[in-house]
């Protein structure tokens, strides 16, 4: 078909129109989060074992990811929790101690969650993102083999580097590293493209210094993203769910994804092993792959932990397919088993 100036006109009109709507529905969006700010409410007495955060705003995505990733960065335990983000309004319920059992007294622990939660509502920053300013952060994924971290930070030692934190998961002879590292005179970020090319070479050089060594990457980090999240992100990148399933232990838990279809929602339970910081691998994992959660149940008050979400993809989708129902229960399974194999490895090496 034979495209007059005509055509063309109206079709970058078209794109203008829909890029100018969306723009619209931002500022307007933004707007709403301004006009409603978040409350939280703390509540020592409803509940004889746990403080109850009570925590309302307007809607938007990963807000539920933001709140109970504050509550485990803070290391508080969630035993119960009670999600409703249905329609434009997010209501939130968390039954929370410390790490000693008790409940929350702290008033500093307090303001800190209400600043917090304050202060990402009027962000527009993705969820655990922020600019890289201090350091220079290495991300790596490959075989793993014992001394392998011992290799690394010999050798960023060697290239005047100063590894400030690293921290790594395994699982399936996999390993992905998060290290972030300073120049060793200026303790500041390496800006330098030409050092940070050797350093890449170096560290490629020792990754797939293993003859037997599958896909090996390294690369350098353009944003801070909240570290455990990044690593469940690499990880599955990596595709461990499926040597999860082939290569590993059996999965201490059930998991399953049923459709409630006159809701249209597609409903997953989980079950398994208790754990800190479960909730937030499994809600992780459900917003990484694209997944909104509207409403959950989670009881972990005791040694089993009971999960439950009614979900719908971004695009407003249920799980149709087998085949994407098998790999959300395989992506879950390997999000709930890769800190269990942190825990080991801390032991093993």
């Amino acid at each position: 078909m034979f495209w007059s100036p005509r055509h063309r006109f109206a079709g970058l009109a078209g794109f203008q129109a829909m890029f100018s709507q969306q723009h619209t529905d931002d500022e307007y969006q933004k707007l709403v989060w301004r006009l409603n700010p978040p409350r939280v409410v703390v509540d020592n007495d409803s509940c004889e074992n746990a403080t109850v955060f009570k925590v309302d705003s307007s809607n938007r995505h990963c807000i539920l990811l933001e709140v109970v990733q504050l509550l485990t960065d803070l290391e508080l335990n969630i035993h119960k929790a009670y999600i409703s983000s249905d329609g434009g309004w997010f209501m939130d319920v968390f039954h929370v101690t410390d790490t000693f059992g008790k409940k929350v007294t702290s008033e500093e622990t307090i303001r800190n969650i209400e600043e917090t939660i304050g202060f990402s509502h009027q962000c527009s920053q993705t969820v655990g993102v922020q600019s890289v300013a201090r350091h220079t952060i290495i991300e790596l994924v490959g075989t793993d083999r014992p001394g392998l971290m011992s290799e690394i930070c010999a050798l960023l030692v060697n290239m005047n580097c100063n590894v400030v934190s690293a921290e790594l998961w395994t699982q399936c002879m996999r390993v992905a590293c998060v290290l972030y590292i300073t120049d060793e005179i200026t303790l500041g970020p390496i800006t330098d493209s030409t050092r940070l090319g050797k350093i890449k070479e170096s560290l490629s050089k020792v990754l797939n210094g293993d003859p037997t060594s599958k896909c090996a990457r390294m690369d350098f980090a353009r944003s801070v993203t909240h570290t455990e999240r990044r690593l469940h992100q690499i990880m599955y990148a990596d595709r461990d769910y499926e040597r999860v399933e082939e290569e590993c232990w059996d999965f201490d838990g059930k998991i399953t994804i049923e459709s409630c279809a006159e809701k249209g929602y597609s409903v997953v339970s989980v079950e398994s092993r208790n754990r800190s910081k479960l909730l937030f691998d499994t809600i992780c994992t459900l917003i990484d792959m694209e997944y909104v959660v509207f409403h959950a149940t989670i009881d972990t008050d005791g040694l089993i932990a009971l999960q439950e979400y009614y979900i719908r993809h971004i695009d407003g989708r249920m799980l149709d397919s087998a085949a994407e129902r098998r790999r959300v229960s395989q992506c879950l399974r390997a999000a709930i088993n890769r800190r269990v194999t942190q825990v080991l490895y801390s032991f093993l090496h």
